[in-house]
């Protein structure tokens, strides 16, 4: 496995947004905006959850591949990073999930 094969797909999914739509599924997508891209991400979440009540362990498998590829295009789309979504895991470590829910909903 690479040593970080996410940085290495999210580098790969910045190098192909301005590529040919004809040629590369991310340029295509891009081509079709940020609400095409969500509506993507969204599908395959549902897809995930599907298989996952399915206890299909293949099944996750592949739509959690799916909807991290999803991410990643919709991240880059909006000019954000793994970075920036590791620096918000940070922010949040030692902090418990119900205080941290709650914590959005005051701001």
């Amino acid at each position: 496995m690479a040593d970080d094969i996410l940085a290495t797909l999210e580098t790969v999914i910045r190098a192909r947004r301005t590529g040919d739509p004809a040629s590369s599924y991310v340029a295509k997508l891009t081509a079709r905006g940020r609400a095409k891209i969500a509506q993507k991400l969204g599908e395959e979440a549902v897809e995930a959850a599907i298989a996952a009540v399915q206890d299909d362990r293949a099944g996750v498998t592949g739509e959690a591949a799916d909807l991290i590829f999803h991410l990643l295009v919709l991240l880059a789309d909006m000019d954000l990073s793994l970075d920036d979504v590791r620096a918000e895991l940070a922010r949040r470590e030692g902090v418990s999930g119900i205080e941290e829910k709650a914590s959005r909903k005051e701001s």
